[in-house]
C-alpha cells in the first residue's frame, strides 16, 4: 500500500512538473523539429575496426568534404536534392579514393532515416533524434562509424583532421538554435519529455490506422 502511495505521487510530482514546464517543453520541442529537420548528416561506416580500414574511411571522409558536392545548396531540401542526384558520382569518388590507396572494396552511398544518439562535434553537442542522413558503406560496413554533419556544411578539412567551420555554425543557425547545440544539458529533459510526447501521439495513430483498415476490411 505504502509503495503504491509513493508511486502515485511520484506520478503526480512529475505531471506537475510537466504541466508548469508545458510552454518550455512545446518551445523547445519545436525547436528541436526545426533543427533535426534542416540538418542532413554524413555518416561513413568502414569495412572493419582494423587500423587500416578506419584509415580508409578517414580519406574518404576527406574526399567527400573537400569535394564540395553540396555547394550551393540554398537550403536542407534542395542539398538533399542534389545528394540523391549525386550518389553514383559520390560512390565513385569514395572508390576511387580507395583505389589510390591501394584498398578495392566497394562502396554504397544512400539518403536515408537513421536514429543518432547525442553526438558531441567539439564545441557543440548534436540533440539525438532522427535525421536525414548521407550514408557512405564501405566494404561489409562492419566498422566503427565516422559522423559529421554534411548539411550545413559544417565540417572543413583541415591538415590532417576535420575542423569545426564556426562561420557557417552562425550563418545558419539561429541564436535558439546555436543554444541548443552549445548547451545540452539545459535541454536533455524537456526534449525527452518531447520525444515521449510524439511517441505516445503516433503509437495512437498507428493504432487509430490499423483499426481503420480493419474495419474497411471488413465492410
Amino acid at each position: 500500500m505504502r509503495k503504491h502511495l509513493e508511486s502515485v505521487l511520484t506520478m503526480g510530482m512529475i505531471i506537475a512538473i510537466i504541466i508548469s514546464n508545458a510552454g518550455k517543453i512545446i518551445n523547445d520541442g519545436l525547436a528541436l523539429d526545426k533543427l533535426r529537420s534542416s540538418v542532413l548528416r554524413l555518416h561513413i561506416l568502414a569495412n572493419s575496426d582494423s587500423d587500416y580500414d578506419q584509415k580508409m574511411k578517414l580519406k574518404v571522409r576527406d574526399a567527400i568534404l573537400e569535394s564540395g558536392i553540396l555547394r550551393g545548396a540554398s537550403d536542407m531540401e534542395e542539398a538533399e536534392r542534389i545528394a540523391e542526384s549525386r550518389l553514383e558520382d559520390i560512390e565513385m569518388l569514395a572508390e576511387i579514393t580507395l583505389e589510390d590507396n591501394g584498398c578495392y572494396l566497394p562502396v554504397h552511398a544512400s539518403i536515408e532515416d537513421h536514429v543518432f544518439d547525442e553526438r558531441e562535434y567539439e564545441d557543440i553537442t548534436m540533440p539525438s533524434g532522427n535525421y536525414r542522413a548521407l550514408r557512405i558503406e564501405i566494404g561489409k560496413a562492419g566498422g566503427h562509424n565516422w559522423w559529421c554533419v554534411m548539411y550545413p556544411p559544417l565540417c572543413i578539412p583541415a591538415a590532417c583532421e576535420v575542423a569545426e567551420d564556426k562561420e557557417t555554425e552562425k550563418e545558419f543557425f539561429d541564436d535558439k538554435e546555436m543554444d541548443i547545440l552549445e548547451k545540452p544539458q539545459k535541454y536533455r529533459v524537456r526534449f525527452a519529455i518531447w520525444d515521449k510526447i510524439k511517441e505516445i501521439k503516433q503509437a495512437k495513430k498507428n493504432k487509430q490506422e490499423t483499426q481503420d483498415d480493419a474495419a474497411d476490411y471488413c465492410a
